[in-house]
């Protein structure tokens, strides 16, 4: 049913089905319900040069999604996450549609505390939502949080495995180029650690289709300061090639 709202965004329609749905693109399922999500292309290119990775099939579409599987850990399907929501998280939906219940998500984002450093761990309890997509799968918050228990989980394995992490929100927005002095402020006064561009929409997506979503980001540039400070996040190669192994073994236990 279509609660009205002045403002469309917040109209929210818990109907289960809509007019277009992920099931209705679905070919062929999964033999696995487990996924790694990630958006380090080098990493991905790595792993498949060395053997530790092989292709697995090509969703097509106009924005053609490479799915690969772990070698070593073959019940674990890795793919390349898409930018924004929209995007990232409507792909994450027909995964679910193509039998994925289980999945971890590994990216980097600017960091609204100078204090976490570059490649510091941040597991994901919640996102701030500052963007539009969420909107459409769960009823109007200021904040969707992840599943409580499992978050716990993750953060017992990464404890028990020596992983240093922190545990907190982000802050989701769509406008890369709107994140404003006074933006910044704000979000990080509501706990906000991280800023990125997709999890509230995954979060979201997981709890409307009731399956398990865990994410891992790691701190890149610097948005705490006067000046952004890109700090050389994206030439960490060792941390991001990591930080994909460890959520390939997350994704194998959650």
């Amino acid at each position: 049913m279509l609660t009205r709202n002045e403002w469309p965004v917040l109209e929210f329609d818990n109907s289960p089905t809509a007019k277009l749905n992920p099931i209705d693109f679905v070919k062929e399922k999964f033999d696995t319900n487990k996924m790694v999500i990630t958006f380090f292309p080098e990493v991905i290119r790595r792993l498949e040069m060395v053997g530790l990775i092989a292709q697995e099939r090509i969703i097509p579409g106009e924005n053609p999604v490479v799915i690969y599987r772990f070698e070593e850990q073959p019940e674990v399907l890795l793919t390349m996450g898409q930018v924004g929501c929209p995007a990232c998280a409507g792909n994450l939906d027909l995964f679910n549609a193509m039998g994925i219940t289980k999945v971890m998500f590994c990216g980097g984002g600017g960091v609204l505390d100078r204090d976490i450093e570059v490649g510091q761990i941040l597991v994901v309890d919640g996102a701030i939502r500052d963007e539009g997509f969420s909107y459409q799968y769960i009823a109007p918050s200021r904040v969707v949080y992840t599943n409580a228990a499992l978050t716990d989980s993750i953060c017992r394995y990464l404890t028990n495995s020596g992983v240093p992490h922190l545990r907190g929100l982000t802050w989701t927005t769509d406008a890369i180029f709107r994140e404003t002095a006074d933006r910044i402020s704000r979000r990080k006064a509501e706990g906000a650690k991280i800023v990125e561009m997709e999890q509230a929409g995954c979060i979201a997506v997981a709890q409307f289709r009731g399956f398990d979503y865990g994410a891992l980001i790691y701190g890149g540039d610097d948005l705490s300061g006067e000046e952004w400070s890109d700090r050389g996040w994206r030439s960490r190669e060792g941390i991001r090639y990591d930080l994909v192994t460890l959520c390939a073994k997350l994704a194998a236990v959650i």
